[in-house]
């Protein structure tokens, strides 16, 4: 047996096919700090009440409620949910990975969408399955396709919804149909980290649907609507199975004091979740408005019903051109080639200034192209 210093141990094969999330970029490359719309960060911040909680928090030396059962209750109240349904984790990333975790490995399947989170991917490849990627509809999630590359192997079935990078929406029906073709013993996972985004009377019914089966798990996050992506708090509801499951293999104090603490207060805010679902509303129809507008450029929206837009460059101005120019002029965007999406830009929504700002630019480099 060879003791060479300078050879590490090899990781499991399927860890090597992982291709490592790359996060939106926040500086330009000769290092100035940009405008972030990048990654879907609210322009409000987080509530004043969240803000005044984590300044009072208890000690970081002090372990956390290992069972953040206070912001547990508060979720439940929030959602008419008992809280023995719910687990919290470390954003809702945590969660999604579990959950592959704990219902595939190798030799099993796990189905998403193509143009889906590109966590998905990676949980499935982390705990050892083969991801399988459904053809899309339109750049949204095609039923029709996840049922077709329905398989024996198949244990886990990820859908976004509203769906990220392109902020698409699949209506109640759909993901009632796409559960009755699943057998009971494949999970059915409904990432719902955008869904206070949508209207008051628009409901994918996928917390009534793991309310009554116990084969749907519903995610969703504080770091979206609720403005608290640096403390990162996500939760999840199910079937006590699944919760259970989930609690096994999930880290024991996976959630700070802080971010209990400034969760728990976010939730009793629900005025500011308002005010964000307005603003962007507001802004997310203003900006669909212009980016029509430039439709004889080849510029497209994808309809979204998220806090960003997916817009196709379709002409003489590319969307690499796109970012570039936007990050010159201040701005940091998301150019998804890695996502099979060279030719899209996505950018979050900010504040009424800055919208009208990369509005102009838009218009500008559109019609500056050749």
């Amino acid at each position: 047996m060879s003791n060479n210093p300078n050879k590490a141990p090899a990781p499991k094969p399927w860890i090597n096919a992982i291709h490592a999330y790359v996060p939106g970029k926040a500086k330009s490359d000769d290092g100035r700090e940009l405008v972030k719309l990048s990654a879907n960060e609210n322009p409000l911040g987080c509530s004043p009440a969240a803000m005044a909680a984590l300044a009072v928090a208890k000690s970081p030396a002090a372990y956390p409620d290992p069972d953040s059962a206070s912001l547990r209750e508060a979720i439940g109240g929030l959602h008419a949910i008992d809280p023995a349904r719910i687990v919290c984790g470390t954003g809702s990333d945590e969660l999604l990975n579990l959950a592959a975790q704990a219902y595939a490995g190798p030799g099993d399947e796990v189905l998403f969408s193509n143009f889906s989170f590109a966590v998905y991917e990676i949980a499935a490849r982390r705990c050892g399955a083969v991801p399988i990627i459904a053809p899309d509809k339109d750049y949204g999630t095609d039923v029709d396709a996840l049922i077709e590359n329905l398989s024996g192997k198949t244990r886990v079935v990820f859908v976004a919804n509203p769906n990220n990078p392109t902020g698409t929406y699949l209506p109640e029906d759909e993901i009632a149909r796409l559960h009755a073709a699943l057998p009971s013993d494949v999970l059915l996972v409904v990432d719902q980290a955008y869904a206070e985004y949508l209207g008051e009377d628009e409901d994918d019914g996928g917390l009534a649907l793991c309310a009554a089966h116990a084969n749907v798990l519903v995610t969703r996050t504080f770091s979206k609507i609720y403005g608290l992506a640096g403390e990162r708090i996500g939760w999840a509801t199910g079937h006590p199975d699944l919760i259970a499951s989930l609690n096994r293999i999930r880290g024991p104090f996976n959630v700070t004091n802080h971010g209990q603490a400034a969760a728990l207060a976010a939730v009793g805010d629900q005025a500011f979740v308002h005010a964000s679902r307005d603003h962007n509303t507001k802004e997310l129809e203003r900006f669909v408005s212009v980016v029509e507008s430039l439709g004889n450029h080849g510029l497209r929206p994808v309809p979204s019903k998220a806090n960003f837009l997916l817009i196709l460059f379709e002409g003489s101005l590319s969307a690499e051109q796109a970012y570039n120019g936007l990050a010159e002029r201040g701005y940091a965007t998301r150019w998804l080639p890695g996502a099979g999406l060279p030719h899209g830009l996505r950018i979050t929504i900010g504040t009424s200034e800055q919208m009208d700002e990369v509005s102009q630019i838009l218009r500008d480099l559109a019609e500056g192209s050749k």
